[in-house]
């Protein structure tokens, strides 16, 4: 049974501000979208807090949680590769890893392999990357960035999402063979 927590309330929320925040990025409302994604970006740390402090973790909770952080994420990459604030190259390579951990996880469930849903250290160091990144790309319109930094951060954002990528690949492929 799927119960209803804080944390899971939380997620949801974060859901529903990823059309809020397409709406200001696609009106050029660059300082509303910064301040929603901002707030839906936070409130991915804010839920797993919350959910490890109180002890409130769910299965719900481990399915919506990384469904949320995709949702967003994606969104954010195609919208901002859309309107050319990012390098259409860096919002393919981060689409491409979530599409290869959703095909991983369909796989699982395909072949009925046992997997439980742990997100690693180079997968929370990858949402941190991407999450800044799109913050700072947020920001560019505003406050002049220069381009050597963005490109800094492009680079970054693109080795850390692949390194994540690859170790994803490397423990399912280990937990198929075994």
């Amino acid at each position: 049974m799927f119960s209803i927590s804080i944390p899971n309330i939380i997620t949801i929320i974060r859901m529903l501000l990823t059309p809020l925040f397409v709406i200001f990025l696609q009106a050029g409302m660059y300082p509303s979208a910064l301040l929603v994604f901002a707030v839906a970006a936070v409130s991915d740390g804010l839920d797993g807090f919350l959910a490890r402090y109180f002890d409130q973790r769910t299965e719900l909770g481990a399915y919506l949680d990384p469904l949320a952080d995709k949702l967003l994420l994606t969104t954010a990459y195609i919208g901002l590769a859309v309107f050319q604030l990012i390098p259409t190259w860096l919002a393919v390579i981060v689409i491409s890893r979530d599409v290869l951990i959703l095909l991983g996880v369909a796989i699982f469930t395909l072949t009925q392999t046992e997997f439980e849903i742990h997100p690693s250290l180079w997968s929370k160091v990858t949402t941190c990357i991407q999450l800044f990144t799109v913050c700072l790309m947020l920001l560019s319109p505003m406050v002049s960035i220069p381009d050597g930094v963005q490109m800094i951060f492009f680079v970054l954002t693109a080795i850390i999402t692949g390194v994540s990528g690859g170790h994803y690949l490397f423990v399912g492929l280990k937990i198929l063979h075994d």
